[in-house]
């Protein structure tokens, strides 16, 4: 898509990020109890990663922001283990790629801050979300690591970065 660009978050875009990731829970249907719709960082996204390790990406196509992701230190974790989180795209957003970038810009970021592993949350039924993990290299767990708050998510993926 041309016009658009991934770049970091910034406190301006902190309205337009939640507004996206609402709308995509509830397109999507997604619980919101025990996922991110609930996480009071929502609303201040800016904040929430601006503190060391921690980055945050918006897409934005013609001004407008249409996707977004970031890394941080996996909550209570002790290891050296990064989580891709909050990873949503509006519905026009999807099938065009931008995801395969986002990742890719996410990882190159968490390799830059030092991890040895990222891990992530998902749904069952984001199976698009899932196929795009496993071509970036992500691979099932059987259990949760840390704790995230995050248990309406089942489904867990670790990467070697």
């Amino acid at each position: 898509m041309g016009d658009t660009v991934i770049r970091e978050i910034t406190p301006e875009d902190n309205t337009q990020v939640a507004q996206v990731i609402r709308k995509v829970f509830e397109d999507m249907g997604v619980p919101k109890v025990g996922t991110a719709y609930a996480d009071k960082a929502l609303d201040d996204m800016y904040s929430n990663y601006n503190v060391p390790k921690a980055v945050y990406f918006v897409v934005e196509h013609k001004g407008r922001i249409i996707g977004c992701a970031g890394v941080a230190q996996l909550d209570n974790y002790d290891w050296n283990v990064c989580e891709l989180q909050k990873m949503y795209f509006l519905e026009e957003a999807r099938g065009k790629g931008l995801g395969a970038k986002m990742i890719a810009v996410c990882l190159e970021k968490a390799k830059e801050f030092g991890f040895e592993q990222c891990y992530l949350e998902t749904m069952p039924y984001m199976e698009a979300a899932q196929k795009l993990y496993k071509k970036h290299g992500f691979e099932y767990i059987d259990a949760p690591m840390g704790n995230t708050g995050h248990y309406s998510c089942p489904v867990w993926m670790l990467k070697k970065l």
